[in-house]
């Protein structure tokens, strides 16, 4: 037989990094495995849809089967048996969208999946994929959606060779509320899946708190010692979460960093839920620990700390100092960005842009002083 015209059949794939292919099966002794946790949905959508089913919202199993078609990533849970989901007769409109299609997303913001239709966007059917995620405002975080889009805003400008996830607020017929509409970036212009894992899944850690549990250098780490990735992704995301710090996203845990499941490894999705959140008063704390300091509070960030972290990436000292001071030139092309921006109010931007002008001049500037410092020093003890 010719080989012309054949192609060799392609090896199946691991779904999951922490679960590579093999004969033996995979035993979780706590429930689902972390892989499959942390697609289940979380806050107001996991306990809509738990009404809807009519079980209890810890039922993770039970969720993922009854809600598992349209998932993060190339995966679905299909049940061969699907149960009946139940009429709300009190529920409000954006919970009767949500449910329309068998559909989760993990995080605990309000949101829905939906489909573009032309040029406006509709909540995602039974069958379907959905095209884009609606987020929705927060009834106790005032101004979420305008500072979600203004810190992506900055992040976009103080990384220009970064992708970074696109939105817009736009309205969204039969919901009250317009929403923040983005678009998946784990499927293609046709609709084709993507497949990618948070770093709560790479990590194998479980929904819930465990996206909290550990150090900002412990995502360096994963990316040094995988053989499937790259050291220059270290460097990427030591940037990312550099650009992260200065424009106070202290919410920056392990499920907002993620890695596509590429041709040729894991390779860094683009930058997404970038949220200012320490502009609110009960989100001071930085979400990881910061070169072994857990909770550690915005305000308190030095320049030392920023030095130990790169260590954790396998950055040198130097090529810190020539990011930072990068992140340093594109700071006023960030701020004016923000400035000329019609999303938010002015009070809004204007306290953003003083806090972050703050967090530059307290912890960021510093750091090139700082390493100049250190280096005299200890020439100083070895003369």
């Amino acid at each position: 037989m010719e080989g012309k015209g054949i192609q060799e059949r392609e090896q199946p794939a691991a779904i999951a990094h922490t679960l590579p292919l093999r004969a033996e099966p995979y035993v979780s002794e706590r429930g689902l495995h972390p892989f499959f946790d942390n697609l289940v949905a979380e806050g107001w959508f996991r306990n809509a849809q738990a009404r809807a089913l009519g079980i209890d919202p810890g039922s993770r199993f039970a969720l993922l089967l009854g809600f598992g078609h349209d998932l993060a990533g190339a995966v679905s849970v299909e049940d061969p048996e699907p149960a009946e989901h139940k009429q709300l007769d009190h529920a409000d409109e954006a919970t009767i969208a949500a449910l329309l299609g068998r559909a989760s997303l993990s995080g605990i913001q309000r949101k829905l999946l939906v489909v573009r239709d032309g040029k406006s966007y509709r909540p995602v059917g039974p069958d379907e994929l959905s095209t884009h995620i609606a987020k929705l405002p927060s009834g106790n975080l005032t101004r979420l959606l305008e500072l979600e889009y203004l810190t992506t805003l900055a992040v976009r400008m103080l990384l220009p060779g970064e992708e970074t996830v696109h939105m817009d607020i736009v309205h969204l017929p039969s919901i009250k509320e317009d929403p923040l509409i983005i678009p998946r970036f784990d499927r293609t212009s046709t609709g084709k899946r993507v497949h990618f894992e948070e770093f709560n899944q790479l990590l194998g850690k479980y929904s819930g708190d465990d996206k909290y549990a550990g150090a900002y250098e412990d995502l360096g780490q994963f990316i040094l010692r995988t053989p499937s990735c790259i050291p220059a992704e270290a460097d990427r995301l030591l940037r990312r979460i550099l650009a992260c710090l200065l424009v106070g996203n202290t919410d920056a845990h392990f499920k907002n960093f993620a890695m596509f499941h590429a041709r040729d490894g894991l390779r860094l999705t683009p930058a997404y839920d970038l949220v200012a959140a320490s502009f609110y008063p009960e989100y001071q704390s930085i979400a990881l620990s910061v070169a072994g300091v857990g909770n550690m509070a915005i305000g308190s960030l030095q320049a030392k700390h920023l030095l130990r972290m790169a260590q954790g990436f396998g950055v040198n000292e130097d090529a810190l100092v020539s990011a930072v001071g990068q992140l340093g030139k594109r700071l006023p092309t960030a701020l004016a960005a923000r400035e000329k921006s019609d999303i938010g109010p002015k009070p809004l931007r204007a306290s953003l842009q003083e806090r972050m002008e703050k967090r530059w001049n307290g912890s960021f500037a510093s750091t090139g002083p700082l390493l100049s410092k250190k280096r005299s020093k200890g020439a100083k003890a070895k003369g």
